[in-house]
């Protein structure tokens, strides 16, 4: 009844704002992709790689799952890997926005032409399916019409047992949306409306309770990309299906400044807040812009690493503890950041703050330019933190991740923060080579920043002694009493206004504006507190390659679990630490002379690692590494390497005994399991991830050709609740909670007759109590 009364005041407040088209004011406004251009960096590289990317993709096999649906003959099979277990289709609408988005900052022909046959098929789908309908979900049908009538099983990763169909047509709608913003195509306009339209039929006879139930299930940014309808249509009906798609139980705790973040899955919560953005900006409410800047502040200030990214294994771990992110192999995800910064860009829009730019200028160099390999190509899924450990790349015909969709885009995205304009203000946020074409003034932006320290505007105005102003981001690395600003050689006073450096005049033709940034380095400790430490020079994280030894799997094949890095983890008591304290860390590096960058990390311990190369962690690929160092005193040594030993010694045994694991309620680990289930549910304790459930669920585990004899089980023993535990319909036996709270262990006998299975099917669930208890992780164990 709350839930209800929350929207219904909320659609008066959308009624009584529009009707004085109310908006929170855009204070800079970005430049279209399109007038701006990308030359020489590495940047330019990365967009160029990311063409060539696109183009080896087979469009036909993309369209496959949609022209299933459709009811027409596919030209092709679809690709593997995700798009063909359950998530078919979710990287045809990434391939949408890719395209749109490389064409406005290329002007390649040959994108062009791609974007125009995806369009011009999926039209055909449409036009087929006759109500609007575009989606490549298997058996879509099925599912909306079961959803229509009220029938909604929403679980965190799946919708009446499907692999989350609401984050999949959001790629759909996201694609034709893009294709329309970027490029101006008409007839992806039409689609996407159409599509709109037919989501308004499909909810048209559910309850508030009924969609809010079944935004349990993950659904991307829907409330965002409705939005953006009523913006393109001006039609607010569609602004009233963005807030019915606007989760409640995320958005009201952020009206509350509450986080509680801790143990969900983060990428399914970062669009959801970028849609609440999206309707405050269009309906002026100043209440919901708040709870969008206090998740970023949250995110990026408390939850987030060095390099920009967040969350291991794919969830949010507790603010205060770290420990996990400096031990999982599966470390920052790249669709967070991603997303975190379509996040920040609306954020910095109307707020105009060079904080956000901050943190952007920091997550594109060291992250997102990182996730892309500069000599193969490929996409990263996970970005592990552990020091010397690796990454796993994607190739074209076999890796097809949500990290590959939103990997395809952030390449073609590069050029749309560099600049913001206001009236006659000209920003300059980020010191990337280019070119901009701001009405009829061009702009040329030379620089080798950042193995420069300084960058150069030449300015060519349409007439000689056109006036404005030219604003420079006073980035957080420097210092304002060591800028050197020069017009034509002629030094001039540095003016800070709101973050920026200001230089207002009468410009001719040819005009050089230079500016003279010097870096220093830095040293970054974890949120935690923690005596863990990044080593920055400038924004530009620093890292040391450990060697190419065994990176199982680097280039990833089409397996569920392909692009997780799961080759040995180095144990990390063998890791190189930093003896000393913290005023005197940074003086154990020093700068290697002609090699921009580059630095020598000495007084490391042990001592045979000897004098240790530090260098951007953008430029280190097909390799091991370390990007975050442990300081030690001397008495602190011993005890820590003692404890990890000791830990990594059991993580060891314990790893060579499974054959297959899944952690129960995360995402991706689940879904690679096929997970099936009734009536059952996820959740966190303390940042550990748990199912319950009143019916049973299952996983599909491998026992990778070796004898399988046993079933592991963690959970959380609370008296009273108990589950049955089976392997291939065999009963194993009872899992019982007459223990104390906490974390226990039980194991049950797999029969003999089962054990040369190369899969077995592990299902839990209820026997006398009305739900089980918390599991946290299942094993199949093996006999060496």
């Amino acid at each position: 009844m709350q839930q209800k009364k929350i929207l219904l005041l909320t659609f008066i407040f959308i009624l009584s704002a529009l009707s004085a088209h109310a908006r929170l004011p855009v204070r800079i406004e970005n430049f279209p992709l399109s007038d701006v251009r990308l030359t020489e960096s590495p940047f330019k590289q990365a967009q160029d790689m990311d063409i060539r990317y696109l183009l080896a993709l087979d469009p036909d096999r993309l369209l496959a799952p949609f022209l299933k649906e459709a009811g027409l003959s596919p030209k092709a099979g679809n690709y593997t890997n995700w798009e063909n277990t359950g998530l078919d289709g979710h990287i045809g609408g990434h391939y949408l926005s890719a395209l749109s988005c490389m064409y406005a900052s290329t002007g390649n022909e040959e994108i062009k032409s791609r974007l125009e046959y995806m369009l011009s098929e999926l039209k055909r789908c449409q036009d087929a399916s006759g109500d609007g309908y575009l989606c490549g979900a298997p058996g879509g049908r099925v599912l909306w019409r079961e959803i229509s009538e009220g029938k909604i099983d929403a679980g965190a990763f799946s919708l009446n047992k499907k692999w989350v169909p609401l984050y999949n047509i959001h790629k759909t709608y996201a694609g034709l949306r893009d294709a329309y913003l970027h490029t101006g195509n008409t007839e992806a306009k039409e689609m996407l409306v159409k599509l709109a339209d037919w989501m308004i039929r499909l909810v048209s006879g559910l309850s508030d309770e009924q969609i809010q139930e079944m935004l349990h299930s993950e659904h991307g940014g829907l409330n965002e990309t409705f939005a953006d309808v009523a913006s393109i249509t001006d039609d607010w009906l569609y602004l009233k299906l963005a807030h019915q798609f606007s989760h409640q139980q995320v958005l009201q705790p952020l009206l509350q400044r509450e986080d509680r973040l801790t143990g969900m899955h983060a990428n399914t919560q970062i669009p959801k807040v970028i849609g609440f953005k999206r309707i405050a900006d269009m309906e002026g409410n100043e209440k919901w812009s708040e709870a969008a800047r206090f998740f970023w502040e949250t995110v990026v200030h408390h939850r987030s690493v060095s390099i920009g990214g967040n969350s291991v294994r794919e969830h949010f771990h507790p603010a205060n503890d770290f420990s996990s992110m400096l031990q999982s192999e599966q470390g920052v995800e790249t669709c967070n950041t991603y997303n975190m910064l379509r996040l920040t860009k609306m954020l910095y829009q109307t707020d105009a703050d060079v904080s956000y730019m901050d943190y952007y200028e920091r997550a594109l160099y060291n992250h997102i330019l990182s996730t892309q390999n500069s000599v193969q190509g490929g996409f990263v899924y996970f970005t592990p933190m552990r020091s010397g450990h690796y990454r796993v790349y994607s190739r074209p015909q076999t890796g097809f991740w949500c990290c590959v969709g939103s990997g395809m885009e952030n390449h073609a995205r590069y050029g749309e923060m560099i600049y913001g304009h206001k009236d006659s203000h000209l920003y300059v946020n980020l010191f990337i080579p280019s070119t901009l074409r701001w009405g009829e003034v061009n702009i040329e932006q030379q620089t080798c920043f950042p193995d420069e320290e300084a960058t150069t505007l030449v300015i060519h105005p349409d007439r000689k002694g056109r006036k404005f102003s030219v604003h420079f981001r006073l980035p957080e690395w420097t210092e304002q009493k060591e800028l050197r600003l020069s017009v034509n050689g002629k030094s001039q006073k540095i003016t800070v206004e709101n973050g920026y450096i200001t230089l207002n005049r009468a410009w001719k033709k040819g005009d050089r504006v230079r500016l003279e940034m010097p870096m220093h380095l830095r040293a970054i400790a974890l949120p935690d507190g923690s005596a863990n430490y990044s080593l920055l020079y400038g924004p530009v994280v620093l890292a040391s390659k450990l060697g190419t030894q065994n990176q199982d799997g680097m280039f990833a094949d089409d397996s569920r679990g392909g692009h997780i890095a799961g080759g040995p983890r180095l144990p990390l008591q063998n890791m190189p630490v930093i003896v000393g304290n913290k005023d005197s860390l940074l003086s154990h590096l020093h700068r290697v002379e002609d090699k921009p960058l580059t630095f020598t990390l000495k007084g490391v311990y042990p001592e045979s690692y000897g004098e240790m190369i530090l260098e951007p962690f953008f430029r280190l690929h097909e390799c091991r590494y370390m990007v975050y160092w442990p300081l030690l005193s001397e008495q602190e040594l011993q005890t820590r390497q003692e404890l990890l030993a000791k830990e990594e010694k059991e993580r060891a045994a314990l790893d060579a005994l499974t054959a297959d694991r899944v952690t129960c309620g995360e995402q991706q680990p689940e879904s690679d399991h096929f997970i099936q289930m009734e009536n059952s549910r996820t959740g966190s304790d303390g940042g550990m991830r748990w199912r319950e459930t009143g019916g049973w669920f299952s996983y599909r585990m491998k026992t990778n050709g070796k004898p399988a004899i046993k079933v592991r089980i963690t959970f959380r023993p609370e008296k009273g609740l108990d589950a049955r535990v089976e392997v291939n319909s065999h009963p194993l036996g009872i899992l019982m909670s007459e223990q104390p709270d906490g974390v226990a262990i039980q194991e049950f006998e797999i029969p003999e007759v089962l054990r040369s299975n190369d899969s077995l099917e592990v299902r839990i669930g209820t026997v006398n109590s009305t739900v089980t208890p918390h599991l946290y992780e299942v094993r199949v164990m093996v006999d060496m």
